[in-house]
């Protein structure tokens, strides 16, 4: 008998019960509460698995990781706790309004593909799925499922967020040790309370003793320059601490041999959720800039004080050959000569850096032209000794005066004339200067007194045992000068 002729012979009523309980199965089956069913047939009846040997669905219920399964053309067959709470919906919502309605059109795409595919074998992609109000990173996997009446899907959803930012944040802490290592400036990370945690090679070098777990005061004591807003070196901690960065300070480290000038910065030590978990302080040594710049200081007061004496002494010799001179071509005649000796030294000077000159360098600067000729005019012995600047400008100008009245009317005037000059120690700190003169005109001892007398007996008369002697002798000039030496 036909299934058909079957059911024409029951009553309304029978096949109305039929019906229901045909409909509670298929409501069984698709909300899950079925594990299996059974189909009656002519020879025997036949079992269907839903979810294999065991249910799929307490698999699923076990897991920690969100899951759900969905039947061949997509609809939610079952989704655990966690995949409900990932969501952050019920079984019911999630039933009613399929899996891919709670995702973006992108990640939904990206998720139909896996399903498509899972028939192939086990598909596994990362993807960034915004749930909420925050972005997750998802390791989604899908697989297929075999039910009894076809194929369907599983896919799981691990959250992997926390992971990777775990990961994310050895990483830069890996990085962060390795710049710390490597800079070249000393560096130094404190916890909250001051003790240190880390510190680079530099830092230690800088430090009292080994750095790592000592407060920060203890194992690199800094003294700040009076006057300066944080006096201490706990103070650079409390304020990083508290959210506040302190960028060039001044300090020293006193503990180190030879003392150290350094400069300070300090900030905040920011890590997860922007939390400051201590602070980061480096040290960088300005020793030799200071001494630059204590230098350059000495250099600007000492170029202030060159300037002033040059100016007065500019002044003076105008003053003294304008008084002296015959008339206007006269002065400009006498005063270039001198203002050109004069530059000739601050040659002199400049090429020692203003240290010192060799009183040989300027008797060899002004006597240049007798000293090269083809006949001695010029003899130099003993003259290889250091004066100071002042002690070397002023012994300049007066061999300057020496050897202009030498070419005009004395020794330098005549073909057979000589200038003989030799050096040799006066006592301690002093040297005695002879210039003599021979072979010239006979000498008259002059009957005013010039300028240029006037600067060769006072020039080296400074009372630090220096002074000047003059004769007019027959023969010739002869002056004995007594310097100051190093």
């Amino acid at each position: 008998m036909s299934h058909a002729s079957a059911y024409a012979e029951l009553s309304p009523e029978e096949l109305r019960r039929r019906l229901g309980e045909a409909e509670e199965t298929l409501r069984a089956i698709r909300d899950g509460e079925a594990d299996a069913f059974v189909v009656r047939g002519p020879a025997a009846d036949r079992v269907f698995a839903l979810g294999g040997d065991e249910s799929y669905r307490s698999i699923m219920e076990a897991m920690d990781i969100g899951a759900v399964a969905l039947d061949e053309g997509g609809a939610v067959l079952y989704a655990n706790a966690a995949m409900c709470q990932l969501l952050g919906c019920t079984a019911a919502e999630l039933q009613a309004a399929g899996l891919l309605s709670y995702l973006d059109a992108e990640s939904g795409g990206t998720i139909q593909q896996l399903i498509d595919r899972a028939g192939a074998g086990h598909q596994r992609r990362q993807l960034g799925l915004t749930l909420g109000d925050s972005l997750r990173h998802m390791a989604i996997t899908a697989g297929q499922l075999p039910l009894g009446f076809g194929a369907g899907s599983v896919l799981t959803f691990t959250d992997e967020t926390a992971r990777l930012a775990a990961e994310r944040a050895s990483e830069s802490a890996r990085i962060a040790r390795a710049v710390i290592s490597s800079a070249n400036e000393a560096v130094v990370v404190c916890d909250r309370t001051g003790r240190i945690i880390n510190a680079n090679a530099a830092a230690a070098a800088l430090a009292d003793g080994d750095p790592l777990g000592r407060r920060f005061t203890e194992a690199l004591p800094l003294t700040f320059p009076l006057g300066s807003a944080v006096i201490h070196a706990d103070d650079l901690v409390t304020l990083a601490v508290e959210g506040s960065s302190i960028q060039g300070l001044d300090a020293q480290s006193e503990h180190t041999d030879p003392p150290r000038d350094l400069l300070i910065s300090a900030a905040p030590l920011r890590i997860a959720a922007n939390r400051i978990g201590g602070c980061v302080i480096t040290l960088v040594d300005n020793s030799e800039r200071k001494a630059i710049e204590k230098r350059q200081g000495l250099l600007l007061r000492e170029l202030d004080h060159r300037v002033k004496n040059s100016l007065a002494v500019v002044m003076s010799i105008a003053s003294r050959t304008i008084a002296n001179a015959a008339d206007l071509a006269d002065f400009r005649v006498r005063f270039n000569s001198r203002l050109q000796a004069l530059a000739a030294t601050h040659v002199l000077l400049a090429e020692s850096a203003w240290n010192g000159l060799m009183v040989s360098s300027v008797v060899r600067r002004e006597l240049a032209p007798f000293i090269a000729s083809a006949g001695p005019r010029v003899v130099a012995s003993g003259l290889d000794r250091e004066v100071s600047p002042d002690i070397g400008i002023a012994f300049a100008l007066v061999i300057h005066e020496l050897t202009t009245n030498a070419v005009k009317y004395g020794a330098l005037s005549a073909e057979t004339g000589l200038v003989t000059i030799t050096g040799e120690a006066a006592g301690e700190g002093l040297a005695r200067i002879r210039w003599t003169e021979t072979g010239g005109p006979a000498v008259q001892p002059p009957t005013t007194h010039g300028f240029g007398q006037t600067l060769i007996s006072r020039s080296l008369n400074r009372g630090n045992g220096g002074s000047t002697s003059v004769e007019f002798t027959p023969d010739g000039v002869i002056c004995e000068m007594v310097l100051p030496v190093r």
